[in-house]
């Protein structure tokens, strides 16, 4: 039974769809039509719901519960479970509308409406958070969101009016009682006849023997696209949210040791506190609101050749910790892609979690995306360097690479060619270059051409050739290229 507060009524689901959307659920069995929907897809924002859960004991905050936003159309209701469901019908207090609502009126951020419900659940998650938000922080929160009419800066306006100047609302008033609530609610058996929630490797084994068919899934993000836009149908779903070990973060003396289901902006501050230079990537991956959801182990496991972190787990020289309920192995990411959405996975197996070692302070890392949008679009082409110099020469470079093979790839005759040269040389450049040159056959799709990712793979070459040699080349360490979408965002 799936058991959850929206806003303060307690509901049990005991019969569902598995593949039953969380949107499908508010618009056409809750009549809360003040949630849109839009893309489908976790692009626009349309959908943004908060979901408000228990804090963990490990930490020590001023606020009993922790509010994040979330796309509610590849949301599967499984994600309810022993947490409260808040949409934009639930902020105001009786006629009183709630500080973010009546900030975006005050600030004139609404015209035709259909985005305004998504934009002010992202701002109402914003709301919540201990600190006070700068701009920065803000365009990070409302990343998700999309906006045709108004423009992006009173829609900034009424975000920063309103969180930086803060009122104890009827939410915070009530966390206490709601979160006695939702630990009550958390100990019950979620596990419904169309829905497996396993809380061990054997019972996760035993599902996956028992219904070999059944899609398994942590946030969701991927698996409801099957659903929401090539319209399949799942009998039985199997989520991976209730187990322990696929849900940790430890940081171990040697590497990261991330649970293959835990949530990107869960592993966001470790994750960039011992790897910084992955920091835009990380960033551009995804809206907050997917990044909410969406899991590392799921970016892995589907396989894909454009999916944004497995660049980054091949030059980091990362590891896959697979189980299959009886036996574990680890299996380097550079021998887990085999082909096309295909890897080294058995069907009896999963992944348990992904340890990503720690690199040398003095490691060169370098990361970049190029997309027609700045967040939320799929790369065309992605490069993650791993670079190593002692005494100026090459020690050691690793490489991963995103949408110019079947596979992510990465590149070994760049190490065997290039260690022991001078890393400041023009000639260690130039056999770079060749060597990445003719290091792949991309196809040409309606992202780019097969010309422009094999001069984007020569040029991002360069740019991380020249970034490493700035002391000689005289050039800034960092060169950004915004969109124009994001100067719009910045500077409306």
């Amino acid at each position: 039974m799936i058991s959850f507060l929206l806003n303060n009524d307690i509901i049990h689901i005991s019969q569902a769809r598995a593949d039953l959307t969380l949107l499908e659920y508010l618009r056409e069995q809750k009549n809360l039509t003040g949630t849109k929907e839009g893309c489908a897809s976790g692009d626009c924002g349309a959908c943004t719901v908060v979901l408000a859960e228990v804090v963990s004991p490990n930490n020590t905050p001023k606020r009993n519960l922790q509010y994040k936003a979330i796309n509610s159309c590849v949301t599967f209701l499984s994600a309810l479970h022993g947490k409260q469901l808040i949409t934009v019908e639930h902020l105001q207090d009786e006629k009183v509308l709630h500080p973010v609502q009546q900030s975006l009126v005050d600030h004139h951020g609404s015209q035709c409406g259909f985005c305004t419900p998504g934009f002010i659940m992202s701002m109402f998650a914003l709301y919540q958070q201990q600190e006070q938000p700068d701009r920065e922080t803000v365009i990070q929160a409302l990343s998700g969101n999309l906006c045709r009419c108004t423009g992006y800066r009173p829609i900034i306006d009424a975000a920063l009016s309103a969180c930086q100047n803060k009122q104890i609302d009827k939410f915070e008033q009530a966390e206490i009682q709601t979160a006695k609530r939702l630990e009550e609610i958390k100990s019950q058996n979620i596990s419904t006849d169309n829905l497996l929630v396993p809380t061990s490797r054997q019972e996760l084994a035993a599902a996956k023997a028992k219904y070999p068919q059944a899609g398994i899934f942590a946030g969701s993000t991927d698996l409801a696209l099957q659903v929401t836009q090539q319209l399949k149908s799942f009998d039985k779903l199997i989520a991976l949210s209730a187990m322990p070990d696929l849900n940790q973060l430890v940081e171990q003396e040697l590497g990261l040791l991330i649970g293959a289901a835990l949530p990107f902006g869960k592993m966001e501050s470790s994750l960039l506190k011992h790897f910084p230079e992955l920091s835009e990537l990380f960033w551009r991956f995804a809206a907050t609101p997917i990044r909410n959801q969406a899991s590392l182990g799921g970016n892995v496991a589907n396989g894909s050749p454009i999916g944004d972190m497995p660049p980054a787990l091949l030059a980091l020289n990362a590891v896959i910790h697979i189980d299959n309920g009886l036996q574990k192995r680890s299996i380097a990411a550079s021998d887990f892609f085999l082909d096309y959405r295909k890897t080294a996975l058995y069907k009896s197996e999963w992944i348990e979690a992904i340890f990503i070692p720690y690199t040398d302070h003095k490691n060169l890392v370098r990361a970049y995306k190029v997309s027609k949008r700045y967040e939320d679009d799929i790369s065309a082409v992605c490069a993650v360097f791993n670079l190593q110099i002692i005494d100026g020469k090459v020690r050691n470079i690793n490489a991963g690479f995103g949408g110019v093979a079947a596979i992510p790839a990465t590149v070994l005759e760049l190490n065997t060619q290039l260690k022991g040269k001078s890393w400041s040389s023009s000639e260690t450049f130039d056999i770079g270059k060749d060597i990445l040159k003719q290091a792949f056959t991309p196809l040409d799709d309606v992202r780019a051409s097969k010309m422009y990712r094999i001069s984007m793979l020569t040029n991002l070459w360069k740019r991380f050739w020249l970034e490493t040699n700035q002391s000689t080349q005289k050039i800034a360490t960092r060169v950004v290229h915004i969109p124009l979408l994001r100067k719009e965002i910045r500077h409306a």
